[in-house]
């Protein structure tokens, strides 16, 4: 279904040939992000994500890039995560050679042209400005903050005004040279194409990629010995809030448990929480539970927007949830629905060639080990309904609860009451 090819200068390939396509997706990955960075550059990886379309030798300007592209309809992006970046490329297959043509030059040959520098510093803090105007993206930046405070972790990827009206050219350049490197990149290729000849082009276009040794990100302390909240005051006709539990890495032998717990909870239209709190209560729209492993960290936490008269009552029937699944087995007919609909899901999902370059890179960087769907599938179903329950009760325990909210209040005491009312 894959191959992975590394070449001596550490550069990884991973090919993914698709039978039933006729598009090819071009990702490059690099293992960098915000949890590489220092305070007076946080939000560097993020603005260089952005310089990499404002010019190269070749195509010396953002429409030069643009166009590319968009003369074949072809679909193109990056981003920025905690611990990867990344660019892609997808068009129909005839075009392959064009897309790693553009991909290869913006990610080896980017100027980072100063005057586009300043003005990109303006869309980026636009960006920051749009989140934090948008409630429902805001509050997982705050949700990050009070899990991880004053490090890497705990910052916003994007970074601050302040830490990006800092940056300057130097910086950016500064961190390229250290980060994008052979050993911390992988290509991935995926869609109708032919696996021998595609390594070869790569092997062509990046020869000339760096060989250095890049930096590391410092180790997160993670602790927590009481339930935690962090609220911000804002005139809104919504509360939105994040509650959750610190949880696993994705190293760890339970993370397929709790991908699951995270489904059963609110991962689906026919979880508990959709059930209880919008079929039954109906006093949200929006409600869900995501899980999330990272290499250092992990969670598993709802997230809602909730009337701001019915928040304690969203509250504390998430936290009736949690105490519920901690407390009783889940019986063999919903565990094996949860199993299906992750399976099933995931299974849709990577019909596409851009899913597929990005289901194998990302296992490659973050675990240094590639399963197939279905290896995973396997691993999933081995997941008992004892495996779950001893979970549950091992991360939902009063001292590691987690309130980040958005909302019209000033008083944090009553929310304090509600998560020390969890026993």
């Amino acid at each position: 279904m894959f191959k992975k090819t590394t070449l001596k200068n550490g550069l990884r390939i991973i090919t993914v040939p698709q039978k039933n396509t006729q598009a090819v997706t071009v990702l490059v990955l690099v293992g960098t992000g915000s949890k590489y960075e220092t305070k007076e550059i946080n939000g560097v990886s993020h603005f260089l994500e952005h310089m990499y379309f404002k010019g190269t030798r070749k195509r010396p300007s953002s429409l030069a890039i643009a166009e590319t592209l968009d003369k074949v309809g072809g679909i193109y992006n990056a981003f920025t995560g905690e611990e990867y970046t990344g660019y892609f490329a997808k068009v129909a297959a005839n075009y392959f050679d064009l897309s790693l043509d553009l991909v290869s030059d913006i990610f080896l040959h980017s100027t980072l042209p100063a005057e586009e520098i300043n003005k990109e510093r303006g869309v980026i803090i636009e960006e920051i400005n749009m989140r934090q105007d948008h409630p429902i993206e805001h509050v997982q930046a705050l949700w990050m903050k009070l899990l991880y405070g004053d490090q890497p972790a705990g910052w916003d990827i994007a970074g601050t005004k302040e830490s990006v009206s800092a940056i300057q050219r130097e910086a950016l350049a500064q961190y390229m040279n250290n980060q994008y490197v052979a050993s911390n990149t992988i290509i991935s290729v995926a869609g109708k194409i032919k696996e021998n000849s595609v390594i070869k082009r790569i092997k062509k276009y990046f020869a000339r990629i760096k060989t250095t040794k890049p930096l590391e990100k410092p180790r997160v302390t993670d602790s927590q010995i009481q339930p935690n909240l962090l609220l911000e005051t804002k005139k809104t006709d919504q509360t939105h809030l994040c509650l959750g539990v610190r949880a696993f890495n994705v190293f760890h032998p339970q993370k397929y448990a709790q991908d699951l717990l995270a489904v059963i909870l609110g991962g689906m239209m026919s979880s508990r929480l959709f059930e209880e709190i919008r079929s039954k209560l109906g006093i949200a729209y929006y409600i869900s539970a995501s899980s999330e492993a990272n290499t250092d960290t992990g969670f598993l936490m709802a997230q809602a927007g909730l009337d701001n008269k019915n928040v304690e009552k969203g509250i504390l029937t998430i936290l009736k949830e949690y105490k519920k699944i901690s407390q009783k087995r889940i019986p063999f007919t919903e565990l094996k629905k949860v199993k299906d609909y992750l399976k099933g899901k995931t299974t849709l999902l990577l019909e596409a060639s851009d899913a597929q370059a990005s289901f194998y890179a990302s296992q490659e960087l973050l675990e240094k080990e590639i399963l197939t769907p279905k290896e995973i599938f396997t691993k999933i179903d081995k997941v008992s309904s004892e495996d779950i329950f001893k979970l549950a009760k091992e991360i939902f325990r009063p001292e590691k609860l987690n309130l980040a909210l958005i909302g019209p209040f000033e008083d944090k005491e009553k929310f304090q009451r509600l998560l020390n009312s969890y026993h």
